[in-house]
């Protein structure tokens, strides 16, 4: 039963997780719910994400190490952070901001706001398993998740980074690993991991099955998903909503939220949300090897995340400060390639399917963008960069919760999109 200062319909705009995860918990507190997309169902960042539901690794992107690329690295196009050259004045606007966040105290800082989150991500996955229809696609233990590196002092960075994630409060149950015990669980690795680290209590999904599954419990639920409707405006009618769509097309309701990904700023900013989100474009596609893996994988000084999905093994990374809707750059896929190849055996890395390029949402502090604007009306969520599959559920469940006068999870307090 919707409560008396509920909305009774509202239009979310976009149709990624955290877009449908916003409706799933919406329906929850009995409100109607629109949902449209400008592309089709999970057609963004949703779709060829690496898929991790991982509390270890779910860490501030402004990293100090990232200054220490230095300017010839970023203007690389093999390099992991790749940033083209350009003049456009909402980038280098972020990039500043950005720079500045990239400190070791604002560092430690964010660590400690993450290490809140803990496994409450993982948390809202289960409630959305377990309600009514039940999920068709589930999510997977990861036992255990493995993390692969080329040397020793590779493996030391990133126990430093559990150390931190300790002292500010969060948990992670991990083991060192030789080169020849992480082969040994894992056979598909090669010669060039010389050791590894093995995280238990992680877990993935298999992003379009569980994109695909999710929309059909929503639409089972009564929800409307319109694909091919692109949102122009939003106005705020004093009474309620108006989202104007292209061919002439409009949505009357009480209440938006705004779920558009890289693309939030555009429809946001007029109610008051200035931060500058950037795409953090993200790289992926399909190999099958000789053997396929069984846990994932991930190779933090490659940045490159490899997953399983049933008979394919989904190999992803890179980040790259560009244009949302700029072409696949083949020289991205060839350097995730060659960082790769030398970490597996077995794989004929020319016979690749799925390449896909999608913009993660980045803000200048690592933080989301979510709940109310300055119209009670019109709501946002997004900004998770690269963990926007891996809070979107929570998220949906923050921005729910205000929507209906409900009480959300305490750690929204730190994602004021009017900050």
């Amino acid at each position: 039963m919707v409560s008396a200062t509920a909305p009774g319909h509202v239009v979310v705009v976009g149709a990624g997780i955290i877009g449908l995860s916003t409706a799933w918990y919406l329906q929850e507190q009995g409100v109607k719910v629109t949902v449209v997309d400008r592309g089709e169902v999970a057609s963004g960042s949703s779709w060829g994400n690496a898929g991790w539901l991982t509390p270890a690794l779910t860490l501030p992107l402004s990293e100090p190490s990232v200054l220490s690329y230095g300017l010839k690295a970023i203007l690389d196009p093999a390099s992991p952070l790749y940033i083209p050259f350009s003049t456009d004045p909402l980038l280098l606007k972020f990039l500043l901001g950005f720079a500045r966040n990239c400190t070791p105290g604002k560092w430690r800082a964010a660590m400690k706001i993450f290490a809140e989150l803990g496994r409450s991500g993982i948390d809202a996955f289960q409630e959305l398993a377990e309600g009514t229809p039940a999920l068709a696609e589930p999510t997977h233990l990861a036992d255990p998740f493995l993390t692969g590196f080329a040397s020793l002092k590779d493996r030391d960075a990133l126990v430093k980074e559990f150390h931190v994630i300790r002292e500010t409060g969060g948990h992670v149950d991990f083991t060192l690993m030789s080169g020849e015990e992480i082969r040994h669980l894992e056979p598909a690795l090669g010669a060039g991991v010389a050791a590894g680290i093995a995280i238990r209590d992680q877990r993935f999904i298999d992003p379009p099955n569980f994109m695909a599954s999710l929309a059909e419990a929503v639409i089972a639920r009564g929800a409307t998903v319109t694909t091919a409707f692109t949102v122009l405006d939003v106005r705020d009618t004093g009474s309620g909503v108006e989202v104007i769509g292209s061919a002439g097309r409009s949505l009357i309701a009480d209440a938006v939220v705004l779920a558009t990904g890289a693309w939030l700023g555009t429809l946001a900013r007029k109610f008051g949300v200035k931060r500058v989100v950037q795409a953090g474009r993200g790289y992926s596609f399909t190999v099958v090897p000789e053997a396929i893996p069984t846990h994932p994988i991930y190779f933090p000084a490659q940045r490159v995340a490899c997953t399983p999905l049933g008979n394919r093994l989904r190999v992803a990374g890179m980040m790259e400060f560009r244009n949302a809707d700029a072409p696949l750059d083949a020289r991205r896929i060839k350097a995730i390639v060659d960082a790769a190849s030398p970490m597996f055996t077995g794989i004929n890395w020319d016979d690749r399917a799925e390449e896909w390029v999608g913009s993660r949402p980045c803000t200048t502090d690592g933080f989301p963008l979510v709940g109310a604007t300055r119209s009670p009306r019109v709501h946002v969520a997004g900004g998770h960069g690269m963990w926007g599959i891996a809070l979107g559920p929570l998220t949906g469940k923050m921005v729910a919760a205000e929507l209906t006068s409900n009480t959300p999870p305490a750690s929204m307090r730190h994602f004021n999109p009017l900050r």
